[in-house]
């Protein structure tokens, strides 16, 4: 089988392009490398010992992705790629809504034209906007506190719509936690482009020394230490989620939703106790105000990819925070 990942060489993308290698998929990756580097490519060969064929293309230029589809027959696309800021989608909300709805459509265009109807769409926790209660189904009440989170919501929205009409439609929406961690080999982790906007690559920098301390945004959240609570997953066990969500995906009609999580909250005071325990490296952190649309507590209840998928989280974070070392310690940061 032919599988398309768009944003293959981003975080998320690459490690899922290494699952799918080893699981014998066939893999073909574009992105625009607009928050990651071409070399990634190598580094995803390297760990799978196969090779994967790589297009640079940008989904709102729907010319550059033409030849992708004019050159491959897939079974599936697994669409990773879109602007994931949650603040900088605060301050440029035109610019994410134009990103993520206009390339998403782009593409499911030409899927529909080139007769692929088969998608797993990188969805968010933040479509659940700022739960009631926790832990959080895929049945709670969906709403947003963001610009980012609303443009998962309304492209949920406007794939399952796809399903209505036409049968051969078959879409996997997974909503995802809080992803950490880095590929045990080293050479895969999250290397985002500029100051991170993420907690554990902003850890990484603060640990090799590139940067003087931690910025904490916010203790005052309703939470046992004040600072926000996630739902923290390695990204090798999400990867692991979407390459059980092809088989899903190629076998089932219609739009299924799933939690991609480990089903336990840690806060942002967790995560940095549990890194320098771990690693033995002290990380120095100070407040900072509250972030424009982040919320107090968000972790997953995930028995539904269990019992559907057959997937589960089997890292435990101690192992994320080993793993995400290990990668800054080669890349300098996660700065490769």
């Amino acid at each position: 089988m032919k599988i398309l990942v768009t944003g293959g060489t981003g975080y998320i993308g690459s490690h899922t392009c290494v699952e799918l290698l080893q699981k014998g998929y066939e893999v073909v990756v574009f992105d625009n490398l607009y928050n990651s580097k071409i070399d990634v490519v190598d580094k995803i060969q390297k760990i799978a010992g196969k090779p994967i064929r790589f297009y640079k293309a940008d989904m709102l230029d729907k010319d550059s992705m033409r030849p992708v589809f004019e050159e491959n027959q897939f079974d599936a696309v697994i669409h990773f790629a879109g602007l994931k800021a949650v603040g900088e989608s605060v301050e440029q909300p035109l610019r994410y809504y134009q990103n993520n709805i206009t390339g998403t459509l782009n593409l499911s265009e030409l899927m529909n034209e080139y007769g692929c109807k088969r998608m797993i769409f990188s969805s968010s926790a933040t479509v659940y906007g700022s739960p009631e209660t926790v832990p959080i189904t895929e049945d709670f009440p969906l709403s947003t506190t963001n610009p980012y989170g609303s443009t998962k919501l309304m492209l949920e929205g406007i794939l399952s719509d796809f399903c209505v009409p036409d049968p051969e439609w078959s879409v996997v929406l997974l909503r995802y936690f809080n992803p950490i961690g880095a590929h045990e080999s080293g050479l895969l982790g999250e290397s985002p482009n500029g100051i991170p906007n993420n907690l554990m690559p902003y850890i990484m920098q603060v640990a090799v020394g590139k940067l003087p301390e931690l910025g904490v945004f916010g203790d005052d959240y309703d939470t046992p230490d004040g600072t926000g609570v996630r739902d923290y997953i390695h990204v090798v066990d999400l990867a692991r989620g979407h390459v059980n969500a092809v088989e899903k995906v190629t076998s089932a009609q219609g739009v299924h939703i799933y939690n991609l999580g480990t089903g336990n909250g840690y806060s942002v005071l967790d995560i940095v106790k549990a890194f320098e325990e771990a690693n033995g490296v002290k990380i120095p952190y100070s407040i900072k105000p509250r972030r424009a649309g982040d919320i107090a507590i968000c972790y997953a209840d995930p028995r539904k990819a269990k019992e559907e998928l057959g997937w589960e989280a089997q890292y435990d974070l101690t192992r994320m925070c080993q793993d995400s070392w290990r990668f800054a310690q080669m890349y300098n940061g996660g700065q490769s």
